[in-house]
């Protein structure tokens, strides 16, 4: 055994999350009834097939090694028998096999797609069945967690991630570096179950934005990565690939693997530069408005679809005195009130960039020609600093330190009726029972202002391989990258909490869908062309205009400038910024 597989062994199982359990249950149940069923006759033979599959399945399940021995044990046959058993599972593409050591004498044992299908479906079944027969006559009637059409859902459900039949082989085992945010940190605590997958030990480190950004850089400065895949929030793909810092995908990989139409359009377009992919969307989180349904309702409001309607509950539901306020959102000073102003530009029909525009908004694809100029200081920019003036107004009384986690927390626990934020922060009210906004939130895209649609800003971050990867670990490292934004790996995610989906297949998926009424409210959002990565136009130097923005705003929101006066301001550093680029 080697040394990360006893690691593996030793692990405490993982739970399994509820709507996650049913192939668990039923093989609990299974392992109860067969043994009731050995008490009942003594002469009961034990069919060894059933045996050593439930129990293969089981500990693939909990992401715990099985070898032929422990697999021999379970059959609950003489060792010969179990062992003729075993080879005919494999040579029927039941079991697949693994090599645990260089010789390949030792290997684990795996469930194959097949078994675990026909284990998905069984375990469906014999619930339905158990409702059907023992149930209540509504279960029995087929009204309760069952429909025409069902059969046809779960054909689409996504099975659990296969194990490589070849491991990785990379020294030291898979580094990546990624952002410290939930659905990174769900996919550490994964990271047993992963590393069962590809074969060898994962190094994660995680940092904030700001650090993430600055330690991508650095490592790109390096005569060989530190890292084998790292993480890049969307607008910094222009910045990276234009400097030479990340490797072409196809350069890596065939591409059609990654089967590029199955991700969200907008996600998949921000992965591009000068038309050639550089990395593979792990997060598409769009920035949406979360409100209360229930404090509308009882305020006898609609949810807001625009700006004027937002700002009019806000102020409804604004009550400093009862200790609740109207809306929360990013306020404090750089980075995260620059990405406020560029997306409520947006609201307003306006990029921050001279995009050309096309049907569902704005041409961000062209960006590499370098032809394009700030448009800050204009009529819609000034109408989209005086709404966040408005907004104000019905804000607590800390917003302007507020950011990306301080805004969704008072949400959650009801201090706050209204918030824009990611779908990535959804779990901080999603999963916890005692918080006050628990199963009270809708889901809309960010309200419009006049003459402008309804758009979702498409946030989130690319997986990617850096162009300064040392040569022999590149085969592995696109393995990894092709393992991990996978629809089974993004489905695990999803499971164990996170609420960021790239992949359409996920977010069709019945199981996703009885988690969070998230994904379905994306979905839509997608269909519609309301996801949109145009908002923050991923130029190498957009990051300094973001930060550029957020500072003049936050002057403006203090009250050191007037809103005209800060547009100025950050018009003329913008400008700055690109002529020192080069641009013209």
């Amino acid at each position: 055994m080697n040394h990360n597989e006893g690691e593996l062994v030793r692990e405490t199982s993982f739970l399994t999350p509820q709507a996650k359990t049913e192939i668990l249950e039923v093989l609990s149940f299974l392992e109860s009834f067969d043994g009731e069923l050995d008490g009942l006759i003594e002469m009961s033979v034990p069919n060894p097939y059933v045996k050593m599959s439930a129990y293969l399945v089981q500990r693939h399940l909990e992401a715990k090694v099985v070898t032929p021995t422990s697999l021999i044990g379970a059959s609950g046959v003489p060792y010969a028998t179990a062992t003729r058993r075993i080879k005919e599972m494999v040579d029927s593409g039941l079991v697949e096999q693994r090599p645990r050591t260089a010789s390949g004498r030792s290997f684990s044992l795996h469930p194959s797609a097949d078994m675990l299908e026909s284990w998905t479906q069984f375990s469906s079944r014999v619930r339905r069945l158990a409702a059907q027969h023992f149930g209540t006559a509504e279960k029995r009637a087929g009204t309760q967690d069952y429909y025409f059409g069902g059969s046809y859902l779960e054909a689409q459900t996504i099975q659990p991630p296969q194990v490589l039949l070849d491991p990785l082989k990379l020294s030291g085992g898979l580094r990546v570096l990624v952002h410290g945010d939930p659905t990174f940190m769900v996919m550490h605590g994964l990271k047993r179950q992963i590393e069962q997958v590809v074969g060898c030990p994962i190094q994660q480190r995680a940092f904030s934005i700001d650090r993430l950004h600055d330690e991508a850089v650095k490592n790109a400065q390096r005569p060989t990565s530190r890292y084998d895949l790292i993480a890049l929030d969307l607008p910094w793909v222009g910045e990276f690939a234009g400097n030479g810092y990340l490797m072409p995908l196809d350069k890596a990989l065939d591409v059609e693997r990654l089967n590029p139409s199955d991700f969200h359009t907008a996600g998949w377009q921000a992965a591009h530069w000068n038309g050639q992919a550089y990395g593979v969307p792990s997060q598409t989180t769009p920035e949406l408005l979360f409100y209360r349904r229930d404090l509308l309702a009882e305020a006898g409001l609609e949810p807001p679809h625009t700006t004027d309607a937002l700002l009019k509950a806000a102020k409804v539901l604004h009550e400093p005195a009862q200790g609740r306020y109207g809306i929360a959102w990013n306020a404090a000073r750089g980075t995260a009130l620059g990405h406020t102003f560029m997306m409520t530009c947006a609201d307003f029909g306006q990029p921050v960039l001279d995009l050309p525009r096309q049907a569902g908004g704005f041409d961000a694809s062209r960006l590499a020609d370098g032809e394009h100029r700030a448009t800050i200081d204009t009529e819609r920019g000034l109408a989209a600093a005086e709404y966040l003036m408005e907004l104000l107004h019905y804000s607590p009384p800390d917003i302007l330190s507020m950011s990306w986690y301080e805004r969704v927390r008072p949400f959650a626990n009801g201090k706050v009726a209204m918030a824009y934020g990611y779908t990535l922060l959804a779990p901080y009210f999603e999963q916890n029972p005692a918080c006050a906004a628990f199963g009270k939130v809708g889901y809309l895209p960010h309200p419009s202002g006049p003459k402008a649609s309804n758009i979702a800003p498409v946030g989130g971050y690319l997986l990617c391989i850096p162009s300064n990867i040392a040569p022999e670990r590149l085969e592995a490292a696109a393995e990894a990258l092709i393992v991990f934004t996978s629809p089974e790996a993004q489905k695990l995610y999803v499971e164990h909490g996170s609420r960021t989906n790239p992949r359409y297949s996920v977010g069709a998926d019945p199981e996703v869908r009885r988690l969070s009424p998230i994904f379905e409210a994306v979905d839509a959002m997608s269909w519609r062309d309301e996801l949109q990565f145009w908002p923050r136009p991923p130029i190498p130097e957009i990051n300094n205009i973001i930060r550029v923005c957020g500072e003049e705003c936050h002057d403006m929101l203090r009250g050191v400038q007037t809103p005209k006066a800060a547009l100025k301001a950050a018009q003329k550093r913008a400008d700055r910024i690109l002529r020192e680029a080069g641009k013209p």
